[in-house]
């Protein structure tokens, strides 16, 4: 079936410029080259310099424009300066990915002061940062796509996780807060809430067979999530598909929360 030229300029991401964070792996290396596959030029953030080089090469041999900016995301001023490189490299971002994200394992009783201050100022600051920031361009233009990467954990409380649960429970919130507030000018800010999927953050529950089993069995879909799973939903929110989707949080997860 052909689709229609109506249709598929919906989805069509042309001549749009996108920054995704954590390009570097994972969730965030599909999604950049989702991005680019449905037309956009993306600015690739990864903590390292050189960390996204492989995602920028792979979005060049798609014919897009692809650009490498590093930053340490729980450095206040450093996001704020990767802002400004994004802006730079690209000319203007007409698409956020806040993907980029960390997790630390431990107890509540025990877990350290300083890794929350670690998760918290990576998963949520950072997040709050650069739609701030990109933001203000965003509503001028009177146009543009803020796409938050939640968690299943921003509806639950999970095990041994309170700072990535509480992180992720305020992204969720925020994006309904921003939304809110944007949603007038033509900027439409949501988010989405992956599955279990196979990343670098789930390498410890994968490897805890007994875990993977509880976690596989509860699953709908009778799977993991993988990375590409992810690709039409960062799609539709980037798109002008979605020009009517604001503060929505999109689970994207085999049927995990249907359960």
């Amino acid at each position: 079936m052909t689709i229609p030229g109506a249709l598929a300029e919906l989805f069509s991401l042309a001549g749009q410029r996108a920054l995704v964070t954590g390009a570097s792996r994972g969730l965030g290396r599909a999604m950049a080259l989702a991005l680019g596959a449905a037309g956009a030029d993306v600015v690739c953030a990864s903590h390292a310099p050189g960390g996204a080089a492989e995602t920028a090469s792979a979005l060049r041999a798609l014919g897009r424009e692809a650009w490498e900016v590093s930053a340490d995301l729980a450095d206040r001023d450093a996001v704020l300066a990767l802002a400004d490189a994004a802006e730079r490299a690209a000319g203007r971002i007409d698409i956020l990915v806040n993907n980029a994200g960390t997790i630390r394992r431990r107890p509540a009783r025990d877990h350290a002061i300083e890794d929350w201050d670690l998760v918290l100022r990576t998963n949520l600051d950072a997040t709050f940062l650069l739609a701030q920031r990109l933001g203000r361009a965003m509503i001028e233009r009177g146009a543009g796509k803020i796409i938050n990467i939640a968690s299943l954990l921003a509806f639950s409380g999970g095990i041994t996780v309170p700072a990535y649960t509480a992180s992720k429970h305020a992204v969720a919130g925020l994006t309904k807060a921003l939304a809110n507030e944007w949603a007038r000018f033509g900027v439409q800010v949501n988010a989405i809430a992956p599955g279990y999927m196979r990343t670098d953050n789930t390498r410890a529950l994968r490897e805890d067979p007994g875990r993977s089993s509880e976690i596989t069995a509860r699953i709908p879909a009778g799977r993991w999530g993988e990375p590409e799973d992810l690709a039409g939903a960062v799609i539709f929110l980037a798109s002008r598909a979605s020009d009517y989707v604001s503060g929505h949080v999109l689970v994207v997860d085999g049927g995990w929360m249907a359960r």
